[in-house]
């Protein structure tokens, strides 16, 4: 892994998770907890889709920062669900 993609992996980690915080809690989580949230996101929408047969985006950026935001709304809508915090 060269600098360039681990880079990568971060920016669009944290625009991932900024969106998919976004969209659960109405604001973000702030730099680090977007980029945790995103990256990890990116796994969860990974599967989803895959299981789902679903492709989305028109490019690999849109696509991967879509296939995060979706993984971090399902890790924050699960995780609020079960804080009992809405």
């Amino acid at each position: 892994m060269t600098l360039d993609h681990l880079i990568a992996i971060v920016v669009i980690g944290a625009a991932a998770g900024w969106l998919g915080s976004f969209l659960v809690k109405g604001r973000g989580l702030g730099l680090i907890g977007n980029i945790i949230v995103g990256i990890l996101g990116s796994f969860v929408g990974s599967w989803l889709l895959k299981e789902l047969n679903v492709s989305i985006g028109s490019t690999p950026l849109v696509s991967s920062i879509l296939t995060g935001a979706i993984g971090a709304f399902v890790i924050l809508f699960v995780a609020s669900f079960f804080s009992g915090k809405s």
